[in-house]
This record gives C-alpha cells, structure tokens and sequence, in this order.
C-alpha cells in the first residue's frame, strides 16, 4: 500500500525545533527519493544552550502522545464493541487463534505482544465464557493448547463488522494519507523495537 504514495501526496509532519518549525514531506518516511529543494530543511540545527530538563514538555513527548492514543482508542473499543465483557487484549487473543489456529501460550504471548502472567489471566476469563478451550498437547502432555470453540467463533463473526468501525474511529479525522503513514511510522517504531532486542 506504501506504494502508492508519492512526492505529490505530502503528509507534513510537525516537529517543534527551535528558534522555528520545520516540515517534512511523507517521502521522509516512506523511503521514497527526497525532493532536491527539500534537503536543506534537514540541515542539523546547532545546539540549544538551555538545558534540556528547562525545556523538556512531557505533554509533548511521543510516549506521553501513544498512551493518550491508546486509551482513547480502549475508551471507543469499549463503547462500540457490543460486548461489555470483551477487552481488546482478548479480542486481539481471539483474533490470534483465528489466524493461527490452535496455539500454546507462549505462541499467544509472541502473536499478542503481552506478557505470561498477562496471557494466562486472559486464557482464563475467555474459557469460563466457553469462548476458547484447553487441551493437552499431544506431542508434549505438559504443554497446554489453546483453541477457538464454535461460541468463540460466532462471537468473532459479530464483533469484527464492529471492528472496522472502531478502527476507522480510532482513526478520527486522519486523511487517506495520514492513515497509511501512522500505520507506517508505527510499524517502523516497533520493529527497531524488536532489532534492539535481537542484539541484546
């Protein structure tokens, strides 16, 4: 889909800099071939002789911003989603063995990005609504498989209609452009994530 971008589809992306602002165009982000007459916009800027604890804004900072975006997004899932029992995390779950079909929990902890004790308490509230059951697996007895049962299906089938509307809301007043841009950023953003920890 990044494909479709190009130089004439620009998403400015603000950045507070001091004395001014500058924009950058999409291209910066998406990889595509940076415009000649927007190279000088990169030029470093010399250094801020104010000490950064003087200056520094948390409101403004990109993990302050991401946790005020998920919790609104939490807030409209909850709102929109049919099913005042049902969290996110535990759709994503369902989602998950829908795609991957019947898994172990550390399978379910790397496809849901949360943690064991996280996954295990999920595990539990999802069977006793007889949306998932458990059974051992068959090559190692000790280790315990998780699978969609029909209810978790039919319920799958009711939510993910209501899935794309909360997406799309999440999404708020995001153009074409900007959307397939965040989605990007974030993906880049998670996966120097990962590289980080491969080199651990």
């Amino acid at each position: 889909m990044m494909d479709t971008l190009n130089t004439k589809q620009l998403i400015w992306i603000r950045r507070e800099q001091a004395p001014g602002k500058v924009y950058l165009p999409s291209c910066y982000a998406t990889g595509l071939p940076i415009p000649q007459q927007d190279r000088k916009t990169m030029q470093p800027t010399s250094p801020v002789s104010e000490p950064q604890t003087l200056s520094y804004d948390v409101t403004e900072q990109i993990g302050h911003l991401l946790r005020k975006a998920g919790q609104r997004h939490t807030a409209i899932f909850q709102h929109y989603v049919g099913d005042n029992q049902l969290t996110a995390i535990q759709f994503v779950t369902l989602c998950a063995l829908r795609d991957h079909g019947p898994s172990s929990q550390t399978e379910l902890v790397e496809a849901t990005a949360v943690d064991q004790a996280t996954i295990r308490g999920i595990i539990q509230r999802l069977k006793s609504r007889d949306l998932i059951e458990l059974a051992p697996d068959k090559d190692d007895r000790r280790k315990v498989i998780v699978e969609l049962t029909q209810e978790g299906l039919d319920l799958l089938d009711r939510v993910i209609p209501r899935a794309h509307t909360i997406s799309e809301l999440t999404m708020g007043n995001l153009n074409p452009a900007e959307r397939v841009a965040i989605v990007y950023l974030l993906r880049k953003m998670i996966d120097s994530t990962l590289d980080m920890s491969d080199k651990e």
